[in-house]
């Protein structure tokens, strides 16, 4: 019997906000713990919530990107659980009145286009952590991240393999950063992912039974824990088994999901509405304005590189990734005007010296500018392309512009045609059996001429003369 999987992803956004959602309180990462806390956000009696405009705002820009309707009327609920770090007993999220629904976004998966459904998108205040680590026989609650306003994305079963939900989370990432309402970082849980997985006969139109799997800090997590979950489901089915409705954990160290507990449905946690706050009212004329406001968005940015530049779909694709690498690739474009070479330079070289040093785009050393100004010293002949893999990381290290670098370093072209005949002729005096061997007919020795002559002249010799003089001596 041919299974097929049925994924649907939850995905939690923390939001950029400076404050937490219904006080004042500082949602800066890394604190001490319960230093950024007050009476509302650890639950005091008597204390009453207020909402943050700006968390509307950004939900609402949210719900316009991922072509979502926006609810005219929206309103909170109390969600009921017991939890050492939830200090209330309850959290405050969306129910049956979210503020956004009935979205969808794109994705590409080996060259076919994949639409993903959006149900909803709500807002809900983020929980307390515990820790455990270090601590022996006791756990203690850091509260600062509780009242950190989240939103969740709650995505249609739409999915079939591991690769699209990791590309659907890359896309949904790509939009949120663009719109600057969610920084993206996974590994310190901004953006954070469960993904419901069941398997069903193909053909079949009725859901199997579910496993949502959680803690999955990485798109290569999100598909590898996705494809174990698939395997192991199909291996229950498969010998007689019945799959149990639960919430698994991902194990990165083992490869393996783990059973955590069994699930729980929503009416477990008894909402009703939220007494405390009045229902969220959104205006037409706001939605427009906030339209209106919305950055190029990464497929329409796409779109327009292909069509603007001349650059293959793939590049496209790589220098939209994010907004700021897009406005990178552009800064150096309308200073140096040869777009297949700026991103053939940015993909390559840029991207890798930013990976080695663990930084992201906007901290690059190297402005745009001075990418250009090196890739000018190449196109008129002041250094080869040899010496600007030189210039380039003595750029990157140093934040320098390749003009001062090849003055002090001393890496101008060789283009005199004497001096390259001179290390010529001394690299054949070193080398008469090759010579006699490529003047018999073993032409591919030419190659090794080339070589010999870079390395002797230090990469400096212009490659082109290098070539033309070569054949001209070497065929006596």
């Amino acid at each position: 019997m041919e299974f097929e999987a049925v994924i649907g992803l939850e995905v939690h956004a923390q939001l950029t906000t400076k404050s937490k959602i219904f006080c004042g309180c500082s949602t800066r990462f890394g604190s001490e713990p319960n230093t950024q806390t007050c009476p509302v956000c650890i639950g005091m009696p008597g204390v009453l919530p207020v909402l943050n405009k700006t968390a509307i705002e950004y939900i609402v820009k949210t719900a316009i990107a991922t072509n979502c309707t926006v609810a005219p009327y929206s309103r909170f609920a109390r969600k009921n659980y017991f939890y050492p770090d939830l200090p209330k007993g309850y959290q405050i999220s969306q129910f049956e009145l979210p503020v956004a629904q009935h979205g969808h976004i794109d994705v590409v998966v080996e060259g076919e286009v994949r639409k993903i459904g959006i149900t909803r998108i709500h807002l809900e205040e983020d929980a307390g952590k515990n820790l455990h680590e270090g601590i022996v026989g006791a756990s203690h609650v850091d509260l600062n991240r509780a009242g950190v306003p989240l939103m969740e994305i709650v995505g249609e079963p739409d999915i079939r393999t591991p690769e699209e939900a990791a590309e659907y989370m890359r896309k949904l990432r790509s939009i949120l950063r663009y719109i600057g309402v969610c920084d993206g970082n996974m590994e310190e849980g901004s953006l954070r992912c469960d993904a419901n997985v069941s398997i069903r006969p193909v053909g079949q139109k009725e859901l199997g039974t579910k496993a949502e799997i959680k803690n999955m800090n990485s798109f290569k997590n999100v598909a590898k824990a996705i494809e174990y979950e698939i395997k192991r489901q199909k291996q229950v089915v498969m010998s007689g088994g019945r799959i149990v409705q639960e919430t698994r954990l991902w194990d990165a160290n083992k490869g393996v999901t783990l059973s955590m507990r069994s699930k729980e449905e929503a009416h477990d946690y008894r909402y009703f509405p939220e007494p405390d706050l009045v229902p969220v009212v959104v205006d037409q004329e706001w939605i427009d304005e906030l339209t209106e406001g919305l950055p190029e968005l990464p497929d329409a940015k796409r779109e327009r590189f292909v069509s603007q530049y001349g650059i293959p779909e793939y590049d496209a694709d790589v220098l939209t990734q994010s907004r700021a690498m897009g406005d990178y690739y552009e800064a150096c474009v309308t200073a140096y005007n040869q777009p297949k070479t700026v991103s053939n330079w940015i993909m390559g070289d840029v991207m890798r010296e930013l990976k080695n040093a663990n930084l992201e785009i906007e901290e690059c050393p190297l402005s745009p500018e001075r990418l250009a100004g090196m890739l000018k010293l190449m196109e008129d002949g002041t250094i080869s392309g040899k010496i600007a893999k030189t210039v380039f990381e003595e750029m990157f290290k140093s934040g320098k512009d390749a003009e001062t670098i090849v003055k002090e370093q001393g890496l101008v072209q060789v283009t005199d045609t004497g001096a390259i005949e001179k290390v010529i002729e001394e690299v054949m005096a070193a080398n008469p059996q090759h010579v006699a061997d490529y003047r018999s007919g073993k032409e591919k020795l030419f190659g090794f001429f080339v070589g010999q002559v870079m390395k002797a002249s230090q990469g400096k010799a212009n490659p082109a003369m290098v070539n033309d003089l070569l054949k001209k001596m070497l065929a006596g």
